[in-house]
């Protein structure tokens, strides 16, 4: 007896040694896959994920989903092999992922500012595309500047002392004219809000003799009401494609998407540019798992696009916003769009 206790303890040790490995001992990758799809004309925790206030909207049918890539960290050597075994999600060394060099509270960071410069970039190609005029634009301000309590992100700056300026080279004349110190008469327009005027107080400017108004501003399309993107926790540059179409599809007659369930990816530029992302072919697979029948891939992805394990997901090469909604419509009315 006493040998047969011994003999299944012997054979049990390493099973029991391999069970610790599997389940203690981590590894240094993170296992990339499908992760979950928000449609842009929906809704998230109640609120709409692009709320237009003070213009006209129009009905929308369909979907219009942006897609993310799933990121697990931390993970043991079970669960990488686990992950592995399935064939659905792919592991990468973590160094790629999260540079060591960088802390991952740094990376998150920066992922979120990405995101929210995404959505500066959406709106601003949506109203580029929709033909709504340039102007000076305030894209952010020091709230401890001087005009912190003066000027809002989202302001069109029409003149300075009395002279108009129409685009950033005429405001920076005005400015380098300057000295800390100085009062300058801004006349302004913002966004649901009546225009307005106000009287700013230059600060000493850190790099150069001029003063310092306190104020981020670009060239950009203006609209006199606002979109706000209600989607928090997600990282990266890869939804403006998507949030761009929904603004347009939200502000003009028709549907952009034809009734049909699109998903896409894409980052975009403020004139309408479409770049290329990563994860396209775990975005395609979350697109499909979520009923999408359309998916619009950047050009400079299609060629790894189409290594997707996805059916019945139709592939459209976009460029650009306008080729983006071009494609569409010609889809919906049976034509031959460009494809991957």
């Amino acid at each position: 007896m006493n040998r047969r206790i011994s003999t299944l303890v012997v054979a049990l040790v390493p099973i029991l040694a391999f069970g610790l490995l599997l389940s203690m001992v981590t590894v240094p990758y993170v296992a990339l896959g499908p992760g979950p799809t928000f449609d842009t004309l929906g809704e998230v925790d109640g609120k709409q994920v692009v709320q237009i206030e003070g213009a006209e909207l129009h009905p929308t049918t369909g979907h219009l989903n942006m897609t993310t890539v799933s990121q697990r960290d931390g993970l043991t050597l079970g669960q990488a092999l686990v992950f592995w075994a399935s064939g659905r999600d792919q592991l990468v060394p973590r160094d790629l992922v999260y540079p060591p060099d960088k802390s991952k509270e740094e990376i998150e960071e920066a992922n979120s500012k990405d995101f929210r410069q995404s959505e500066d970039s959406a709106e601003y190609a949506a109203l580029h595309y929709l033909k709504y005029p340039m102007a000076v634009t305030v894209e952010n301000v020091d709230s401890e500047g001087p005009s912190g309590d003066k000027l809002q992100p989202g302001d069109a700056i029409e003149a300075v002392n009395g002279t108009p300026v129409a685009n950033l080279e005429e405001f920076q004349e005005i400015l380098k004219t300057t000295k800390p110190g100085d009062t300058l008469e801004v006349a302004y327009r913002r966004k649901n809000a009546p225009a307005g005027t106000v009287d700013i107080t230059l600060g000493k400017h850190p790099e150069r003799e001029q003063g310092l108004l306190g104020v981020g501003v670009l060239d950009a399309p203006w609209a006199p009401f606002t979109i706000d993107f209600n989607l928090a926790n997600v990282g990266g540059p890869s939804a403006g494609l998507m949030f761009s179409l929904a603004v347009v599809d939200k502000l003009t007659t028709g549907d952009i998407n034809g009734s049909k369930f699109v998903a896409g990816s894409g980052t975009i530029t403020g004139d309408g540019e479409v770049g290329s992302i990563g994860g396209i072919t775990h975005k395609i697979e979350a697109a499909g798992e979520a009923g999408a029948t359309v998916f619009l891939v950047p050009a400079d992805n299609c060629d790894e696009a189409k290594t997707a394990d996805v059916t019945g997901v139709e592939l459209l090469k976009v460029e650009t916003l306008e080729q983006a909604i071009g494609s569409l419509r010609t889809l919906s009315a049976g034509g031959e769009p460009p494809r991957c």
